[in-house]
């Protein structure tokens, strides 16, 4: 299956879904706020494990207390597709297990 670049429309609509992300140019972005800066960096080991799971990486900040991604997909042009919102949905789904909001 080709990977399109999603509608503006569509875009909104997915992002509706997902509560704490939102469009920051042609990315998708979510910061998150945790208990202590190890438990942000294993939360950055764990959101890379997925990305290797789907092939579909983000960029990725650790901060003292906080995790930062955006992602897009490069071989589009850098648009946002299914493949973005495919990693947003997984890490939304493994950040509460790390005591992230």
């Amino acid at each position: 299956m080709a990977v399109e670049a999603l509608s503006q429309k569509e875009i909104e609509d997915r992002l509706a879904e997902l509560p704490g992300w939102s469009q920051d140019g042609d990315r998708l972005a979510r910061s998150y706020r945790l208990s202590s800066h190890f438990a942000a960096a294993a939360l950055v080991v764990h959101i890379a494990q997925v990305q290797d799971e789907l092939d579909h990486h983000s960029d990725l900040t650790l901060g003292y207390h906080t995790v930062s991604l955006t992602v897009n997909t490069h071989s589009v042009g850098g648009a946002v597709t299914e493949l973005d919102f495919a990693l947003a949905r997984r890490v939304e789904d493994l950040a509460p297990g790390h005591g992230a909001h």
